[in-house]
């Protein structure tokens, strides 16, 4: 049967549900992850990395562009994984141990790669998976043993499969994460392991918006203060004042929306990392063990007012800006109408101006109809005078008397008639 042509990007949609799986475990394991914070001008440089891992112990290399990779590398199981700002490792060796946390995993990877990882380590924490009875262990004794005595978190995990435990404290540089397997399967078991991974992960990001938020807060208070010395100054100022106003509002207009410009991904980002967070724990299936703290109380007891703070001051910000850009719109109003009325002012005096004007033009048209009159007349006056020369009886006197109106009328009707033209031709 034949069906219309695929869309370019089916394949790779249909494929990312499925992109990422997490590893299948089966204890007795030991695990090292590592979450490192990079930008996007690294990923190939990271990629490479592994490549020259993969080459290194003769496995095959992740292909140009992945995201994503996952190899049996004899000594150890290396997954690697990119995301928007960070990228996992995860180091497993298999077998069992007397001690989950030493030797570690990551131990068996050679020290001189580790070195040269690109990024800075947000996360690094020991693993370890190890198979149980249907007896619960004694907690006193493991946090005395591998928790440094520091009271432990934790909770029976994957509706009652498995049992999570971990003091959320470093130890050498790394955390500890103590998984019991009391029927998990290996697929549940790594998702169970990644789940309790990324919540470390997700809430370390998330809280990278905190420093951001509590070094924002004297510049938006000090913003606030200017905005309403601005506006107060604002309901009483003269038009002289409205310049200076307009100058102060928008220098504080482009500080806000500089900081806006600059955090508000992270603080974006923060709430996405926090609903991860929320998500992960609620996909542990958690039960309270009695006496201890579980995921979600001791994640929410810091990390939630932590994203309060940070929502607020988002909202803060936004608001600032919005309020800014208000006032900045009335005072530009009131500086347009006052341009009005000065415009107007202006237009008024040139109307005085163009009347004064008419009315001297007026004049000076009269004056030239007098004076042109009494040029031609004169000329009239010169031409009797030569012809009662020539012995004809004519008065030159009387002729320049009756040609006076005559003269006066075409001058007048030439000189209005030249003035039409004029203004016609402007037009």
């Amino acid at each position: 049967m034949k069906i219309p042509a695929d869309h370019p990007l089916r394949l790779e949609l249909n494929n990312e549900v499925h992109a990422r799986p997490p590893e299948a475990l089966a204890p007795p394991l030991r695990l090292t992850f590592l979450a490192l914070y990079s930008d996007a001008s690294q990923r190939e440089r990271e990629r490479e990395h592994v490549c020259s891992l993969a080459r290194r112990y003769g496995a095959p290399e992740p292909p140009p562009g992945a995201t994503h990779y996952s190899a049996d590398l004899g000594p150890f199981r290396i997954k690697w994984e990119r995301h928007t700002e960070f990228t996992r490792y995860k180091f497993i060796v298999g077998g069992p141990c007397g001690d989950p946390f030493g030797p570690a995993a990551i131990e068996a990877v050679p020290a001189e790669w580790l070195a040269e990882i690109p990024g800075e380590v947000m996360v690094a924490a020991h693993a370890a998976l190890i198979s149980v009875g249907a007896d619960l262990p004694d907690f006193e004794a493991l946090a005395a043993q591998h928790f440094a005595g520091n009271a432990l978190v934790g909770a029976s995990i994957a509706g009652g499969a498995g049992i999570a435990l971990t003091d959320c404290r470093t130890h050498d540089g790394f955390g500890r994460l103590l998984v019991f397997d009391r029927g998990m399967t290996p697929r549940q078991a790594g998702r169970m392991m990644q789940r309790l991974l990324e919540i470390d992960t997700y809430r370390l990001m998330a809280l990278l918006a905190l420093p951001v938020a509590r070094s924002l807060t004297p510049a938006l208070t000090t913003a606030e203060r200017e905005l309403a010395q601005i506006t107060s100054t604002l309901a009483g100022a003269s038009d002289s004042d409205e310049p200076a106003l307009l100058d102060r509002l928008t220098r504080l207009e482009a500080g806000i929306e500089s900081s806006e410009s600059l955090h508000q991904y992270r603080f974006a980002a923060a709430a996405a990392y926090y609903e991860l967070v929320q998500r992960r724990i609620e996909e542990l299936r958690e039960t309270r063990i009695q006496g201890m703290q579980n995921f979600r109380e001791f994640t929410e007891r810091r990390l939630a007012p932590a994203m309060n703070t940070c929502q607020a001051v988002s909202s803060r910000l936004d608001s600032l800006s919005q309020r800014v850009a208000r006032a900045t719109q009335l005072l530009s109003t009131r500086v347009d109408v006052s341009r009005e009325r000065q415009n107007q002012r202006v237009l008024e005096s040139m109307n005085r101006r163009a009347e004064a004007q008419l009315r001297l033009q007026q004049t000076v048209e009269g004056l030239s109809v007098a004076a042109i009159t009494y040029y031609i007349v004169g000329l009239v006056g010169y031409a009797a005078k030569g012809l009662r020369g020539a012995g004809l009886d004519v008065n030159p006197d009387l002729a320049m008397g009756i040609s006076i109106p005559v003269v006066v009328l075409i001058v007048a009707l030439g000189m209005r008639k030249v003035r039409r033209v004029v203004l016609h031709a402007r037009d």
